[in-house]
């Protein structure tokens, strides 16, 4: 299941990987000798060391991997789920509330989809504009992918500063090598 998880995971990458295809040149993916597995281990991921990492909620359950500018976000049901419904349940998991922020988001692509074995996948990002600067940024972009299957469904969220995300070829490499390295049960 791990390898298929992998392969899956990896295979999702490719698509984001086409958009951004050409305009910088490629980073070496950062080490990430940290694990971290959720409560029940239905999941893992590993980060870069000095990561902060923080679970809350209980169904669904959240963990959350932050460093300085960045934040990977995991939303667990121990559950199959309507993959769109879920994933459009994760795409609203933004980092203030609905009153604080523009009411509109800039898609960079959205609801690509796909299947690998008992897995159902969707993947977006777009970015979003806060009233107040969030972590000293008022622009942001949020990338979420959903992973649905094998009893059990998963969004991982990531959010870059947008411009960290558009100036950093080293900030896209860490968040894509984060989420490849989710591993589910």
């Amino acid at each position: 299941m791990k390898d298929l998880t992998k392969g899956l995971l990896a295979s999702l990458l490719l698509i984001p990987g086409l958009v951004w295809a050409g305009k910088e040149k490629s980073t070496a993916p950062p080490p990430l000798p940290s694990q971290h597995q959720n409560r029940d281990g239905a999941f893992k991921f590993r980060t870069p060391e000095g990561w902060t990492v923080e679970s809350r909620g209980e169904s669904p359950e959240v963990v959350e991997a932050r460093s300085e500018d960045l934040i990977v976000r995991f939303v667990h049901r121990n559950q199959d789920a309507g993959y769109d419904g879920i994933h459009v349940d994760c795409m609203l998991e933004r980092l203030t509330g609905a009153m604080d922020m523009e009411p509109q988001v800039k898609y960079e692509y959205d609801f690509l989809s796909g299947e690998h074995g008992a897995h159902r996948f969707l993947d977006s990002a777009f970015t979003v504009r806060y009233d107040a600067p969030v972590r000293g940024h008022r622009d942001w972009r949020q990338r979420n992918l959903t992973i649905v299957g094998g009893g059990q469904a998963l969004c991982v969220i990531t959010y870059s500063p947008l411009p960290v995300w558009k100036k950093s070829a080293d900030a896209r490499a860490l968040l894509e090598s984060i989420v490849r390295s989710v591993e589910l049960r």
